[in-house]
């Protein structure tokens, strides 16, 4: 039996916000009322003025609140009028007087025939999709701020990726400030130093430059699944978050444009359920499935990575990891645990296929006599025990400044850049602690407009560091997969220049390792090594070329701006 309770024109647009703020706010502190009996009608009247209108007329957003959980939630607001309250009264004695069970949810279209939450509680302050990097520490941040946390995940299992495993310095330090630094241990983490840098087989060691007290940061290698794992843990361990395994609904819930709550279909069953939140936060990834509804970006695929785990590999320098560069696009290596190494093959355009053997044939054939001598034993016997070699896209997304009332896109969902650098879970932790600063200090993240402020704030503040991590892991891989002359020049002027030492390396790897946050320092050192890199082919070409090198060089230069200037302007941009 239904009875449905039909509204009048309503409000205006900043009014049904306001309107979504009491509902939120009601239907908590209604959860908080001790002595509920089941099935027992709840009812809560909010008056409401209506500045400079005098009309006698009930114009609401309605839902009955109701203890059973398969029932829906009803929280009367009432316009200021003495009769409009006496029929609403007289409507609730009848109510009770029939017993009545089943009602439909009314109000605006999108909030009709929401189906019940399971759980007790109904409404979140903020609303997580995604148990990642970003979801799982944005609920600890938030949780420990005194805010109910909603945190929902599609599996729970432990993930198995290729990428994901490396930790810069700035991340580390990301972590620690986020209290989450125990997350790295007890998982068979490796400490990293640096990087090594083979050209041709001509290696260079670029290791992090030593702080003011003499000591080298410390990046961590470790296996994904077991980071994520232990990051879930103590979000599940931290105060006010509820972990939900549920499938989340492209079709999220909203009332006049602004994202009061999600859909979602727990795991083992088929039921949709909803959820309420004043802030809804989509962290789900570079597959996340709200992004097209918030910003009109997509992302660029610019190669593939070819994941091997290598056994028992002998790294020819301990602690660091290492970048092959060759005629081809690069190759990563890194140790992940005790026995495990990383080996990440890059391949631009489209790959060879694996069904017929074109892969493997590629792998042993092209990329294994580039690999150091003490990799191949270990390399070639992870190719032949392959049944199949995990891929995954490597892709471009520029951040884009969150402008939709009730949500927030965050991590790989937002932005993202190549992962030869490493940098994603940095940019990560780092985007947590700027926004958990952010939100500190707003009360009520009902207040849409506050948080839209802070959103803003959010996307401009984060690029000191972000901006450098993106364009150098972009502009450092069209160097390192060099596939024109231009370019091939520009790449082994890097080289030269990391061999000079000093302030040639030391400001470059505090740049990509996220501990040094100066755009300047960065734009100073490409074009350093743009120009560096014509006075090498000059040295290295007969005095009888130098006219040909003399225009050769402006191409050479041209080439430089167009790797990095697009970059650079796509980053100023909201």
């Amino acid at each position: 039996m239904c009875c449905p309770l039909r509204l009048l024109p309503g409000p205006s647009q900043a009014e049904q916000r306001t309107l979504i703020g009491w509902q939120l706010r009601l239907s908590r502190k209604l959860e908080r009322v001790p002595g509920r009996r089941p099935q027992a009608f709840r009812w809560t009247l909010r008056l409401h003025k209506l500045v400079k209108l005098r009309r006698l007329v009930v114009w609401a957003q309605a839902f009955f609140f109701i203890s059973a959980p398969e029932l829906p939630i009803l929280v009367i607001v009432l316009g200021d009028s003495l009769l409009a309250l006496a029929l609403i009264l007289l409507y609730q004695l009848l109510l009770n007087f029939i017993n009545l069970r089943h009602f439909n949810m009314v109000g605006t279209p999108e909030l009709r025939d929401l189906p019940p939450p399971p759980l007790p509680k109904r409404s979140f302050d903020v609303a997580i999709i995604g148990a990642g990097i970003v979801g799982n520490a944005l609920a600890v941040a938030l949780g420990n701020q005194g805010r109910s946390v909603l945190l929902l995940e599609r599996d729970l299992s432990e993930p198995n990726r290729i990428v994901g495993e490396l930790l810069q310095p700035g991340g580390v330090r990301a972590l620690a400030q986020l209290g989450l630094q125990d997350c790295m241990d007890e998982i068979d983490s490796v400490p990293n130093y640096g990087y090594q840098v083979r050209y041709h087989n001509k290696p260079v060691q670029i290791p992090y430059a030593r702080e003011e007290n003499g000591k080298r940061p410390e990046g961590r290698c470790f296996h994904h699944g077991r980071f994520i794992q232990r990051l879930r843990a103590a979000a599940k361990a931290a105060p006010n978050v509820t972990i939900v395994e549920a499938t989340v609904s492209k079709d999220l819930i909203r009332n006049a444009g602004h994202v009061v709550g999600v859909r979602c279909t727990p795991r083992g069953t088929k039921d949709e359920i909803c959820y309420f939140a004043s802030l809804t936060v989509a962290a789900d990834g570079c597959k996340s499935n709200l992004r097209a509804d918030a910003i009109s970006r997509t992302p660029e695929v610019k190669s593939h990575f070819f994941g091997l785990e290598l056994i028992d590999a002998k790294m020819p320098l301990k602690n660091h990891g290492i970048v092959i560069l060759c005629n081809r696009a690069p190759v990563l290596v890194y140790q992940i645990g005790t026995h495990e190494t990383r080996a990440l093959v890059d391949i631009r355009g489209k790959p060879p296929s694996q069904a017929d053997g074109s892969l493997k044939a590629y792998m042993l054939g092209a990329v294994l006599p580039t690999m150091p001598e003490e990799l191949q034993p270990s390399f070639r016997k992870a190719i032949e025990d392959s049944k199949s070699i995990r891929s995954m896209p490597n892709q471009w997304l520029p951040p884009t400044a969150n402008r939709t009332p009730g949500l927030m896109l965050l991590g790989d969902a937002m932005n993202m850049r190549h992962p030869l650098t490493g940098g994603g879970m940095t940019v990560a932790f780092n985007d947590v602690v700027l926004l958990r600063d952010l939100l500190e200090g707003v009360s009520d993240l009902s207040d849409t407009d506050l948080v839209l402020e802070k959103m803003e704030e959010f996307h401009w503040r984060r690029r000191n560091l972000t901006s450098v991590i993106n364009i150098l892991a972009q502009a450092l891989y069209a160097l390192f997969a060099a596939d024109d002359p231009n370019l091939k020049v520009l790449q082994r002027g890097c080289f030269n220049y990391f061999q000079r030492g000093g302030i040639c390396i030391d400001h470059p790897v505090g740049l990509l390792s996220g501990v040094l946050r100066k755009p300047l320092v960065l734009y100073t050192h490409f074009f350093a090594v743009a120009f560096y890199s014509i006075w090498i082919m000059f040295k290295t070409s007969s005095p009888l070329l130098w006219p040909m090198c003399i225009f050769r060089s402006f191409a050479v230069f041209y080439t430089a701006c167009v790797v990095i200037l697009p970059y650079i302007a796509t980053e100023q941009q909201s």
